[in-house]
């Protein structure tokens, strides 16, 4: 028998019928075409139909060093040194991939982050280091749970690359409204509230995992949070610029891209992960929302509880 998903379990997940539909998507590209578009196929088969200089920017979320079933597929763990080598194999090309004012985004944990940051040096310049908490996970009994994972901020031309700052600033409800001569020191008053817009930094604590009874969960296991993504589109990239992700899991990259109004390519080896992608991508252009990111700007979190007691009382 079919299982039957519990009401509240919004998971995405795709019927036979649907699944057929997908198929005839994914087939019907034309071949050629990478502009907004799902490749089913082996990265190293493809990357050269994608041309050098193709991307504003890249967001790289390879398999970690950790044994680890993907659908059809299985990672197997591997030492640090041939860890680097299978990198090496890889990652140069996707660096010619990058427009020269270009940005890269590459994802990891503290296992797999110093062996990356010793490739990702050699052909590109890193500018930081992004750590964001990711609570979701099982406990550790004889040691330190893991929370964390990294994200390193690459560039070709250190004096010459897009960040807009002003994109992703974060809105935070203000609980001690300081005034300054009378007026608002940093903050504004929106009538539902007092906020302020403040810089992001390099540690991101407001990021929630997807889980079944979120709207953008899939049963990709290692899936990326739509909001995480979200904020480095919107940070390196312009409305229409090329987003491409050789590495597109159940799509996630593409799916943001296309609701914050990027063009982008997607390359997965798992048919199943890319026509629960391309559902994805078809319910985005009923639903442009993301998680977290509201009027243009990321929320801090619980912020709009703060804003719904204020409605209330008043």
């Amino acid at each position: 028998m079919a299982k039957i998903k519990a009401y509240r379990n919004k998971t995405i997940c795709l019927s036979d019928e649907e699944k057929a539909d997908m198929e005839k998507v994914l087939l019907s590209d034309s071949e050629g075409r990478i502009i907004n578009r799902v490749i089913n196929a082996d990265l190293m088969s493809v990357i050269d139909e994608v041309p050098d200089s193709f991307a504003d920017l890249i967001i790289l979320d390879p398999p970690y060093n950790l044994p680890k079933r993907f659908n059809s597929s299985r990672f197997k763990s591997m030492s640090d040194e041939d860890y680097v080598a299978y990198m090496e194999e890889w990652f140069p090309r996707i660096c010619m991939k990058l427009k020269p004012c270009g940005s890269m985004y590459i994802c990891g944990d503290w296992k797999i982050s110093a062996l990356q940051y010793r490739v990702i040096s050699k052909y590109l310049t890193i500018l930081n280091r992004i750590t964001w908490q990711r609570e979701k996970g099982r406990g550790a009994k004889e040691n330190w749970k893991n929370s964390m994972e990294d994200i390193w901020f690459a560039v070709k031309d250190r004096e010459n690359y897009y960040f807009d700052v002003d994109a992703v600033k974060i809105k935070r409800y203000v609980l001690a409204p300081y005034t300054e001569n009378g007026e608002p020191k940093g903050w504004h008053d929106t009538g539902n509230g007092k906020f302020r817009m403040t810089y992001p930094s390099n540690f991101w604590d407001d990021i929630t995992v997807p889980f079944w009874s979120m709207p953008e969960n899939t049963d990709h296991p290692t899936q990326k949070p739509e909001k995480l993504i979200a904020k480095l589109i919107l940070a390196s990239s312009k409305p229409g610029d090329m987003v491409f992700d050789p590495f597109a899991g159940s799509c996630t990259s593409c799916v943001v891209a296309k609701k914050l109004g990027r063009n982008y390519l997607g390359v997965e080896m798992d048919k199943e992960y890319c026509l629960v992608g391309l559902k994805r991508i078809e319910m985005a252009s009923a639903n442009p929302d993301i998680q977290g990111y509201r009027d243009g700007a990321f929320w801090e979190r619980n912020t709009f509880r703060y804003q719904n007691q204020k409605k209330q009382k008043d």
